[in-house]
C-alpha cells in the first residue's frame, strides 16, 4: 500500500508511564481549567457522542458505546462504565479549529465613509480531551494544509497554536473504522501532549498515561498517579493490539494513489452515481476536508455589511461554477472528484493521503455509500483485465 500503515498501527512507544485511576479524570479536567484552557471532550447528548465544552469529568460518556454501520449510528449502554470505548462521532476537532462559520470583517457607513473592521478576536486556548489517533493525524493533515504552505490561514493558526492535545488510544474500534489501512491507529502517532490508554478489568478502572511534550509532562505531574505496573501496561498494549485486529473495514492492498489515477473511466463511477445524493454529508463530517466559500450580508439600511467564511463542499453544484456553468455537473463527476482527491491527488498537493480511516463518511452517508467498498470495486476492476478504453465516455 501507499500508506505507512505499519508505523502507527504498531505498539505504543516503549515507556513505563504512570497510572491514573478513574477519579483522576476529575483532577485532570480541573487542572486544565485552572491553567486557563477551554476543555472540549466527548459527551453523550441527543443520541450521539458529541464534542462539547466540559465543565467537569462527570460529563464524559461513562458507560456509553456506539453501534456503527453504513448509514447507521446508535448509542448503546456498556456495563463496564468505560468513558472512551466508543468510536468517532459525527463531529471532529475540525469544528473547533476550522469552524463552520467565521466572520472575517464588517463594514459600517460612518459620516458617508465606509469603515472596515477586521475580526481579530482572541481565540480560546483549547484542551482537546479524548482525541482519537485517527483524528490526531487529521489535525496534523489540516496543519499542513492550512499553515504549512505559502498561504497561511491566520485564524486556524491562532486557534491551533495554543491547543493542547490529549489522545486516547483506541481499544474498541467501530464496524466502519479502517485506521490500520491508512496507518493512523489504533495506537497514537506523534504530535500529542498527553496520551492515555483506558483499562477496565477486575483490577479496576484506570488509565495508562504518558506525556509527549513539556507542558504535557507538567500537567501529568499535577495529577494523582502512581508508577505504572507491568500488568496495566501489558493489558493496555494488548487492548490496542486487539483493536488493530478488529477493524470493521479495510482498504484494498494497493497503491491508492495509482488506483485512483488509473480508474478515472471505470464503470463503477456510474454505479455510485446512481446511489449518491450529492448531499455533502461525507465532506461535512470528514476531519480533513477544508474547503470554504464566502458570503457577504448587509442589513436593511445598507449601512452595515459583513463577510463570512463558511464550509463548502465539492458535492455542491455551484462549487465548480465558472462562466457558462459548473465544471462538474453530474453526480458521477462530483463523487469521483471527492474520492480521487481524498485518496489520490491529495498526495500531489500535500504529500500524504487526505483520508485517516475514521469511517465517518460511511456512517453519516444517508444511503450508506462505503468508501472502502468503492475502492475495492475499483481495484477489482483493474484486476479483471478490463482496459480503460473499453468503458463508456463520462457524461457531463
Amino acid at each position: 500500500m501507499s500508506t505507512d500503515a505499519d508505523v502507527h498501527a504498531s505498539q505504543p512507544p516503549a515507556s513505563d508511564g504512570l497510572v491514573m485511576g478513574k477519579d483522576g479524570m476529575a483532577a485532570l479536567v480541573d487542572v486544565l481549567i485552572r491553567r486557563g484552557f477551554t476543555v472540549v471532550g466527548p459527551t453523550a447528548r441527543d443520541g450521539a457522542i458529541v464534542l462539547a465544552e466540559l465543565r467537569s469529568a462527570d460529563e464524559l460518556p461513562y458507560g456509553w458505546g456506539v453501534e456503527l454501520e453504513a448509514g447507521r449510528y446508535r448509542l448503546r449502554e456498556r456495563p463496564d462504565g468505560a468513558a472512551f470505548a466508543n468510536a468517532a462521532g459525527p463531529q471532529s476537532w475540525k469544528s473547533f479549529l476550522h469552524p463552520v462559520r467565521v466572520r472575517e470583517w464588517s463594514a459600517d457607513r460612518v459620516e458617508g465613509e465606509l469603515v472596515f473592521t477586521a475580526d481579530q478576536d482572541t481565540p480560546p486556548r483549547y484542551a482537546f480531551l479524548g482525541v482519537r489517533p485517527c483524528d490526531l493525524r487529521a489535525i496534523a493533515i489540516q496543519d499542513r494544509v492550512l499553515t504549512g504552505g505559502a498561504y497561511r490561514d491566520s485564524g486556524y493558526e491562532g486557534r491551533r497554536s495554543g491547543a493542547l492535545l490529549i489522545v486516547v488510544e483506541c481499544t474498541e474500534p467501530g464496524a466502519t473504522c479502517f485506521c490500520v489501512s491508512m496507518g493512523t491507529g489504533p495506537a497514537a502517532g506523534p504530535g500529542y501532549d498527553l496520551v492515555m490508554t483506558e483499562v477496565v478489568d477486575e483490577d479496576g478502572h484506570r488509565f495508562w498515561m504518558r506525556s509527549g511534550s513539556q507542558e504535557g509532562a507538567e500537567i501529568l505531574a499535577e495529577l494523582p498517579t502512581r508508577p505504572a505496573d507491568p500488568e496495566t501496561r501489558e493489558t493496555a498494549r494488548a487492548g490496542v493490539t486487539a483493536a488493530a485486529d478488529r477493524m470493521g473495514r479495510t482498504m484494498p492492498e494497493a497503491d491508492l494513489r495509482e488506483l485512483m489515477a488509473g480508474t478515472l473511466d471505470a464503470p463503477r463511477w456510474d454505479d455510485v452515481a446512481g446511489r449518491c445524493l450529492t448531499c455533502g454529508n461525507c465532506t461535512m463530517v470528514c476531519p480533513t476536508c477544508f474547503c470554504t466559500t464566502t458570503e457577504d450580508v448587509t442589513d436593511l439600511t445598507g449601512d452595515h455589511a459583513e463577510r463570512w467564511r463558511l464550509w463548502d463542499s465539492c458535492f455542491d453544484l455551484d462549487f465548480s461554477q465558472l462562466h457558462g456553468g459548473p465544471v462538474r455537473a453530474s453526480s458521477r463527476s462530483r463523487y469521483r472528484q471527492w474520492m480521487t482527491h481524498k485518496l489520490g491527488t491529495w498526495y500531489d498537493q500535500f504529500g500524504s493521503s487526505g483520508c485517516v480511516g475514521c469511517g465517518r463518511c460511511i456512517v453519516w452517508c444517508p444511503v450508506g455509500i462505503d468508501i472502502t467498498e468503492e475502492a475495492a470495486a475499483l481495484h477489482d476492476w483493474t484486476q479483471s483485465g478490463t482496459s480503460a478504453s473499453a468503458s463508456a465516455p463520462e457524461p457531463p
